[in-house]
Formats: C-alpha cells, sequence, structure tokens
C-alpha cells in the first residue's frame, strides 16, 4: 500500500502514481499506448497495474489481479487509470468489460482514448452504472500517450531529441572535444532511452568528431532486443569508410540519409557494397528536408521510435522543421562560460527572442546530480 503526503490532493496523487507506473511499461508496449492503474479504498492504494508489453494484459486488468490475488473486495473501491479503458476485443478483450466483472463502481480516467476503435469506453461503463469521472491530471496522462497519437494520426516515427548541456547550454568546448558533460546516472539514463527507440541519429559532424557506435550498452538487455539501427544525416559522405564504427563493425544496421546529389555518388555506391544504405532527401536553400527519413524508417523498417543525440545543427534543423516530439534535457550543474563553446542548437537564422520555438515543460525529475527536463513543443 502507498500513502501520498504531498501539496497536491490525495486523488490527483493516486492518479500521478498510475502515470508513474506508466513509465515502466513504456520501452515494451508499442504500438500500444502505456498506461497504469491503481486500485484505492479507504484512502489507500490497495493495488496497482500497468500495461508492461504488447499483446499483454491492460493495465486495468493487471490492476485487477493485483486486487484479486490480495483478497480485495473491489467493489467498493475506485480505480485511477491514465487512458480511457477499451472498449474493443484486439489481442486481449474489453477491459470495460473486465472492470464491469469486477464490481467496479467508480473509475477516474486521465484522458479518452484517441484511437476510434477503443473509443466509447467511458459511456459504456456508464450505461453498465458505473460512476466515470474524467480529466484528471490529463495533460500528464496525455504526456503518456504522446508517441501513441502520432502512431496513430501521423505516418512517421515518433522523434525524441535528447540534449546534455552545462547551465549555459553547451554540449562540447570551444575546440568540439568528446568531453562527457552529464553524470554517470545520465548517461545509463540515455541507454535505457536507446534500448525502447529503433534508430539512434546524429549528423555528418558527430560522426566525424566523436567516432560513434550508437549502441545500446545496457548490461541487461530484455530478450528478443535488437540493437537500434544507426542513423547518420549529413550532405558529406564519408570518404574513409573503414575509420568509422558505423561503416565496419555496425555496417549492416547503418542508413546514411543525405542529399540526392550526394546518394547518386560513387561514395554512395561503395557504402552500399558494405550494407550500408544510402536514402536520398529532398532539400531545399536551407538543406535537408527530414520528414521523409522518419516516414522510411517507419513504413521500411518498421521503426516506431527515434532517438537524436546530435549535434546542434541537426538537432535546430528537425526542431525548426517541427519533427522533434520529445525533447529530454540532461542539465549538467556546470558553467563553461566561454561564447565559443559548441550550443546545444546551432544554425537558426532567428535574431529576436520574440521569434524564439516555445516549448512546455512535460516533467522534470533528478538524474544524479544533473536535472533532467521533458518538453515538449507548445500546443501538443
Amino acid at each position: 500500500m502507498h500513502f501520498f503526503n504531498s501539496t497536491i490532493s490525495p486523488e490527483k496523487g493516486f492518479m500521478a502514481r498510475a502515470v508513474e507506473l506508466a513509465m515502466q511499461g513504456r520501452s515494451r508496449t508499442a504500438p500500444n499506448p502505456t498506461v497504469g492503474a491503481v486500485m484505492v479504498r479507504d484512502g489507500q492504494i490497495v493495488a496497482e497495474g500497468y500495461h508492461k508489453f504488447c499483446g499483454g494484459l491492460h493495465a486495468e486488468r493487471e490492476c485487477i489481479a493485483d486486487a484479486k490475488a490480495k483478497g480485495v473486495d473491489m467493489s467498493k473501491c475506485t480505480m485511477f487509470v491514465t487512458l480511457e479503458p477499451c472498449n474493443h476485443h484486439g489481442k486481449t478483450p474489453p477491459c470495460t468489460e473486465g472492470i464491469i466483472e469486477a464490481g467496479i463502481p467508480h473509475i477516474v480516467v486521465g484522458t479518452r482514448d484517441p484511437n476510434p476503435k477503443a473509443a466509447g469506453g467511458i459511456e459504456y461503463l456508464e450505461s453498465k452504472g458505473v460512476k466515470v469521472d474524467q480529466g484528471m491530471l490529463e495533460e500528464q496522462c496525455k504526456d503518456l500517450i504522446s508517441d501513441f497519437l502520432c502512431w496513430t494520426f501521423k505516418d512517421r516515427a515518433y522523434s525524441i531529441l535528447k540534449l546534455a548541456c552545462t547551465i549555459d547550454g553547451k554540449i562540447a568546448g570551444a575546440t568540439g572535444e568528446q568531453e562527457a558533460v552529464s553524470c554517470p546516472e545520465s548517461f545509463q539514463d540515455v541507454q535505457l532511452l536507446r534500448s525502447m527507440v529503433g534508430a539512434v541519429i546524429v549528423g555528418g559532424n558527430t560522426l566525424r568528431e566523436d567516432n560513434p557506435s550508437l549502441n545500446c550498452r545496457l548490461r541487461s538487455l530484455p530478450d528478443g532486443f535488437s540493437q537500434p539501427k544507426a542513423v547518420v544525416v549529413t550532405n558529406n559522405l564519408p570518404q574513409n569508410h573503414d575509420a568509422y564504427t558505423l561503416t565496419t563493425a555496425r555496417a549492416k544496421e547503418t542508413i546514411f540519409c543525405t542529399s540526392a546529389e550526394q546518394a547518386a555518388t560513387k561514395t554512395a555506391t561503395e557504402l552500399k557494397n558494405k550494407g550500408i544504405e544510402v536514402y536520398p532527401l529532398p532539400s531545399n536553400e536551407k538543406g535537408l528536408i527530414f520528414e521523409d527519413g522518419f516516414k522510411m524508417l517507419r513504413e521500411k523498417h518498421g521503426i516506431l521510435r527515434t532517438l537524436c543525440e546530435g549535434g546542434g545543427k541537426l538537432a535546430c534543423s528537425l526542431a525548426e522543421q517541427g519533427l522533434v516530439d520529445e525533447f529530454v534535457m540532461y542539465q549538467a550543474p556546470r558553467i563553461l562560460g566561454n561564447t565559443q563553446g559548441r550550443p546545444n542548437f546551432a544554425g537558426s537564422a532567428n535574431v529576436l527572442i520574440s521569434e524564439a520555438m516555445d516549448l512546455r515543460v512535460s516533467r522534470v525529475e533528478q538524474s544524479g546530480r544533473d536535472l533532467k527536463i521533458v518538453f515538449k513543443p507548445e500546443g501538443q
């Protein structure tokens, strides 16, 4: 059982716990939404559940199973669930039926299900005499399913941008030398991010300066796990093919997204002969247009989430093209103070603060000695 002593109301505390539980399943639920649920009686949480993997029990049924195992009388309970219970037969039976069979009289829903196939759960429960309240911590609950919204209504991969910077927004010193900015705990958290995406993306400068491997380095990986593909976005394909880990050890897992002109060069042919995929992107006067690349990753490779890890020019271009769905920033308590240091974002023509892109804070948490801040585009 969990007790909540907080400045927010106890009810919001229960939903906050459901949100926390939902996050535990985020790495394995795709293409299903991330959902958490708790059962409450007399101001205490008496059972919990979350959707653990695609094809597994949904959060509501996990919570009901937990309550049954503990001998909880669910006819005297309220269930808090982050997403409207489904009302259709998929890989599992409708959660609405499970709720009714369990005799739960009261359900509190964070946000409605945007999927037309699953909608109607609230109305069905109400028609069976279940009291339903909705909209509690709605923004946080919607943020849980922002990737699911992308998969449902768009034809591209969901895009996460990772940033690790000092307080003054620097990702590297003036020389660009590869140095750790954030703490070991943040490094481990980034590996968790890599474990839940199908591709890690960097720019050409990062390839040339850092020679990254872009693989997930967690010691314990789930059964059936496959390393994310490595995607390099660049206008200049590498001539020295044997100088990089991606073009040697990870050749068959690497994709270069480049201009149509570069994709037709001898260098591109040589890379393809090594098993590397070279994909041409359209361009305009500002440079490469990336949306086709995200569509290709989903349609051809079945990739649902991507993680961009830099550098500053690529990050800025993705943001300006509206292709960052989630900004994850690890802010280290350090100050470089050198104006020549490499910034988080670079290459914009904006000169006034009024031209800046507006974001909103989705969540904030400690990551070792760093601060982890997750931003979403304003209006999303």
